[in-house]
């Protein structure tokens, strides 16, 4: 089911269908139009479409940035999980040992 959205911002104004609910929607455009005003407030820029484009730029950056936070705290779970498995492994076979299993 595809939900219209309305955007006026950066003194542009178009509508969009997408496949997604209206909450949403309006949750999205309330932080694209926050990164539009951090970046206007950081970089004193004035000229729409490279606003949009730096904002665009950040956000990519933003999105990298996390995803290599969630791949290295992913390699450290797995690491982790490996060490647990070793020394559960190594404290069965301890007890098999004990009870002559």
């Amino acid at each position: 089911m595809a939900n219209e959205l309305h955007l006026d911002i950066l003194g542009t104004s178009f509508d969009i269908a997408v496949d997604e609910d209206e909450a949403y929607l309006q949750k999205i455009l309330a932080q694209y139009r926050a990164a539009v005003e951090n970046t206007k407030n950081i970089s004193g820029i004035t000229e729409p479409i490279n606003i949009a484009i730096l904002t665009g730029y950040l956000l990519c950056d933003e999105i990298n940035r996390m995803k290599r936070q969630l791949e290295e705290e992913s390699i450290e779970v797995n690491e982790r999980t490996l060490n647990l498995i070793t020394k559960l492994d190594q404290a069965l076979g301890t007890y098999k040992n004990e009870q002559n299993l």
